[in-house]
């Protein structure tokens, strides 16, 4: 049974479009902002880290409140508004300790809507979450329209406009989040083990190392790839179309996961994602001046993050049941793009000048080079 007949595909969907709206303007040119503002790169790699170092505690804090009262939509519209207004307050000043400030706080709120709205829509789909994909698709096009529109807009303003552009896509994401209904409970299993003994099973335990080294390993593309193209003497304009093509590729995946994931399994999709996320970041890394290598490096955005995404959300959702659901979504987020996306960033800061991009790509090509050899040793056990 199709998607369009069974959930909200459309309103759904839209949030989704907004939402990575929202991080094709903060992912491509938040460290381009804070470097027209005039911070270094480990400065800019700290900032960067301190947004994301809130995904650590704020999805699990959420999650158990979600689990324990319900009302996951509420949660996402109350925390979507709060963000708007939090964020705003970083046109007011732009020294260091009230950006910092800004981030933490609306760090807290922003992540309280993924995970909640992950575990929603999943429910909405019950059996068909291999469908997931076919909703989450409207995401990536956000991404691209956005980081497509700032790309061309840049070029002619100051990148100074970048907080009011993010703003406007948060405002759709909130508009959105007050049509999408609380998901049906008849999805929401019963059945479930306590998340004490679900955390102590090697299978578990592997998957979020894999997460963690996987998110580790795009610091230094999500907080760098920008400024790193520009000094290589590309512009804004095609800086936001590579940026671009790497979502498209995510969307063409996307369309072909529901096949790809009951046919190949859980196991096997993401030891290819993992590959071919080291041949990306070797590539990216070693050959910058190079067009048509990044271009070919920005196609494998759909295993680093595309196939790998899906196949990670399908495997939590899975494994973790019934009153888990939101606590296992929470914890992908907040060990794989908290913890993981932390460190990334830190690293990448610190290495950025010195030992230089090259190595800092080569750190990162190394952390998916030992989750794939994880998930060959240890993910044995799939759903």
């Amino acid at each position: 049974m199709s998607p369009f007949t069974t959930t909200p595909y459309w309103r759904l969907s839209g949030f989704y479009f907004f939402y990575f709206a929202s991080l094709g303007v903060l992912v491509p040119y938040w460290g381009l902002y804070l470097q027209w503002q005039g911070f270094s790169a480990q400065e800019i790699g700290e900032l960067t880290a301190i947004f994301l170092g809130m995904r650590i505690v704020a999805p699990n804090i959420w999650g158990w409140i979600a689990d324990h009262h319900g009302q996951r939509m509420r949660i996402v519209r109350a925390a979507s508004f709060i963000g708007i207004l939090i964020f705003s307050a970083i046109l007011l000043n732009n020294s260091y300790l009230w950006i910092a400030m800004v981030m933490l706080l609306f760090s807290i709120f922003w992540n309280a809507t993924l995970p909640q709205f992950e575990a929603n829509t999943l429910q909405h789909l019950g059996e068909q979450s291999h469908h997931y994909s076919k909703i989450r698709l409207w995401g990536s096009i956000g991404f691209i329209i956005s980081v497509s529109i700032l790309g061309l807009l840049f070029e002619t303003i100051s990148v100074e406009t970048m907080p009011i552009a993010l703003i406007v896509t948060m405002t759709g994401m909130w508009l959105m989040s007050l049509t999408v209904p609380e998901s049906a409970t008849r999805h929401l299993s019963l059945d479930h083990q306590p998340l004490r003994q679900l955390l102590k099973q090697p299978t578990v335990l592997a998957f979020f190392a894999i997460c963690f080294l996987t998110l580790l390993s795009h610091g230094p593309y999500y907080t760098f790839y920008t400024i790193y193209l520009e000094q290589h003497g590309y512009n804004r304009t095609l800086i936001g179309q590579l940026w671009a093509l790497g979502v498209i590729a995510e969307i063409i995946i996307f369309l072909l996961m529901h096949r790809w994931l009951p046919r190949y399994g859980i196991r096997i999709v993401l030891i290819i994602s993992l590959l071919l996320s080291t041949l990306r970041w070797l590539l990216i890394g070693f050959f910058p001046d190079s067009l048509s290598l990044l271009l070919f490096a920005q196609l494998l955005h759909a295993a680093s993050f595309g196939s790998f995404h899906a196949a990670a959300i399908t495997w939590v959702h899975h494994y973790f049941t019934g009153k888990n659901q939101a606590r296992g979504q929470a914890l992908y987020s907040s060990i794989g793009f908290g913890a993981g996306g932390v460190l990334g960033s830190l690293l990448s800061g610190y290495f950025w000048v010195s030992p230089g991009p090259t190595m800092t790509f080569l750190m990162a090509a190394t952390a998916t080079s030992l989750a794939a050899f994880i998930a060959f040793r240890w993910l044995k056990l799939t759903p």
